[in-house]
């Protein structure tokens, strides 16, 4: 680790058989804890090459436990995190409209490292059972229409890093691998990213595989749509910015999307805008990111996407995948 460092210190960039295999070794416990917190630190000083993110992509893509859902046709709605901007749970909000509306959603989540409430963190405090066992997570998908991916139970290689992140509290490289990783391999994929560079690479990286998917970066810095203004997305057929009036709606502020101080406060808000007590913002925000998911997975118009997706949440079918997946966690 020593030489490599460095070489990653006089700016030198690794080959993506070597990201890879500083992956593979961190993972076997090669490397102890200040070697690890040093090479992290490293990609926060300076940009990761697309050679090394897809290195370290396919190393942990290979040392996952895989989740068999060749047969199904899901969706993951996923954001990088690290935007600092501290938002309520809008992609996990998202994933149960975009369930409730009929499309099949395999979604991978952790806990906040940069901000105070990750994904699953919000789905702990609201009693969903995190596994890997397949048998149960198919039958989530199939009975409720969405299964949680919680990422360490998936990602064992990842033991020698958690502990580091949380401590570091800091968004590093793994907050860009996070949406590419999911142990599912879903066909289908909406990803926010904290970056335009990093949206670049993504598409650049969606590009070369098979999947359907949008790339989504806000132009004032959210990884999401925020309707706060312009978003950019790329997709495989697309780039383009959208506007709040792409979606027949008016801008809002940052504050009327603000996430709360505590994971108690971003589960209540959670479920008020499940059981349809939540603002016009919030509401409009969460349909607005199930309506790219539901048009990224079945190519319909935005218009009809929107609409189908304003229809589970004010309908409580998104609602009822909730309180499905939450009575099959305590069965």
């Amino acid at each position: 680790m020593k030489a490599l460092l460095n070489r990653l210190i006089n700016h030198e960039q690794l080959t993506k058989e070597e990201a890879r295999e500083v992956l593979v070794q961190i993972s076997n416990g090669a490397y102890n804890p200040s070697q690890i917190a040093s090479f992290l630190t490293v990609y926060m000083m300076r940009s990761i090459s697309l050679e090394e993110l897809e290195g370290f992509r396919d190393a942990l893509l290979d040392l996952c436990i895989k989740v068999p859902f060749d047969e199904y046709n899901t969706i993951d709605l996923c954001g990088t995190g690290g935007d600092g901007k501290n938002t309520f749970n809008i992609s996990t909000l998202a994933s149960f409209v975009t369930a409730g509306a009929g499309i099949l959603v395999s979604k991978h989540g952790n806990y906040g490292v940069s901000s105070i409430s990750g994904s699953s963190n919000v789905m702990e405090a609201l009693g969903i059972k995190f596994s890997n066992n397949s048998d149960y997570l198919r039958r989530c998908l199939e009975e409720a229409g969405i299964c949680v991916l919680h990422a360490p139970l998936f990602h064992p290689a990842m033991k020698n890093v958690g502990p580091i992140r949380k401590e570091l509290g800091v968004k590093t490289f793994f907050n860009m691998l996070g949406p590419m990783v999911n142990p599912a391999f879903p066909k289908n994929q909406l990803v926010g990213v904290f970056s335009l560079e990093l949206a670049r690479m993504y598409g650049y990286l969606y590009q070369k595989g098979s999947k359907n998917y949008t790339v989504l970066h806000a132009m004032d810095g959210y990884d999401e749509v925020s309707l706060t203004g312009a978003v950019k997305m790329i997709s495989r057929s697309s780039e383009k910015v959208l506007s709040p009036d792409d979606f027949g709606l008016e801008s809002i502020s940052e504050a009327s999307i603000y996430g709360g101080d505590t994971v108690k406060e971003a589960a209540k808000m959670f479920t008020d805008i499940l059981n349809g007590n939540g603002t016009e913002a919030q509401n409009n925000v969460v349909c607005a990111n199930a309506a790219l998911a539901i048009q990224t997975t079945t190519s319909c118009s935005l218009e009809t996407a929107f609409q189908k997706a304003q229809d589970s949440l004010m309908s409580g079918r998104a609602l009822k995948a909730l309180q499905k997946l939450q009575s099959l966690s305590s069965s």
